[in-house]
């Protein structure tokens, strides 16, 4: 049976089961896919798996605007990893969704250069290993001096759009430090380097599963995977943290803040 009739298959035995009120899955829309809340009784016939869409975020945003609703969702590895990192901080509640964990296939994973392409367990599809981003081992062996000008070539292409930061499941501050005109001036393109990116990149340290999006949503094609890549292998060598391993495992930054107020 071919792997898109397993997930309706098994969505159909979620939404049968009474234990959610809908399933967010993607569904075909023209020569693409879209982001679509399917209830009991829906036909499922439409439900797709590719392209590749955001859902943790629309998740996020369905369950805030009904504190009562249990929703469940069709999630590959970087979703179910996403949600995690958004648990641990307050932006889900675990307990109100439920996941068809799907494992990506082999095409899927190099069209994402994904190095974990699979959910912690397997509803649908067959694990595949990671596979490494050549353009990142590329990158480690350039000088600082060579990494600082590639850099500046791709942060001046920046059009501030924004479409990085407003697609990341992972951004989520209610007032946005990169509409400071403190720190990023308003009106002015490319945005002064390196302020916009590394404040971004900053903000993302113990919370970037490598799910691509912002660099799928970049106008500008800047390959920002590979500088949120090299961060979480830093902060994995630094605090051996690995970002949605775990919703057991603290962030780094809250395990300093722990340290230093005692609780």
């Amino acid at each position: 049976m071919e792997r898109v009739a397993l997930v309706r298959e098994a969505v159909k035995r979620l939404l049968d089961s009474g234990q959610v009120e809908g399933v967010l899955a993607l569904r075909t829309v023209g020569p693409g896919s879209a982001p679509h809340l399917f209830h009991p009784g829906d036909s499922l016939d439409d439900l797709t798996l590719w392209p590749k869409y955001p859902l943790p975020k629309i998740l996020d945003m369905l369950l805030a605007a009904d504190p009562s609703v249990r929703l469940g969702m069709v999630a590959r590895g970087c979703e179910e990893r996403g949600l995690i990192e958004m648990a641990k901080r307050n932006q889900v509640d675990m307990n109100r969704i439920r996941l068809v964990y799907l494992a990506c296939t082999a095409e899927e994973r190099d069209e994402c250069c994904c190095s974990w392409p699979y959910p912690s367990q397997i509803d649908v599809g067959d694990k595949v290993e990671g596979t490494a981003d050549a353009l990142v081992a590329e990158h480690e062996r350039l000088s600082l001096a060579e990494r600082t000008e590639f850099w500046k070539r791709q942060f001046a292409r920046c059009i501030k759009c924004y479409g990085c930061r407003t697609v990341c499941p992972q951004c989520f501050c209610e007032t946005c430090v990169l509409e400071d005109n403190l720190w990023v001036e308003a009106g002015v393109l490319a945005p002064p380097f390196p302020s916009y990116h590394l404040i971004r990149a900053y903000h993302t340290i113990g919370k970037c599963v490598g799910c691509m999006e912002c660099e799928n949503a970049c106008p500008a094609d800047i390959p920002l995977t590979v500088l949120y890549t090299l961060l979480r292998r830093d902060a994995e060598e630094m605090f051996g943290y690995v970002p949605g391993r775990s919703l057991e495992d603290l962030p780094p930054l809250a395990v300093e803040t722990l340290w230093q107020t005692g609780h």
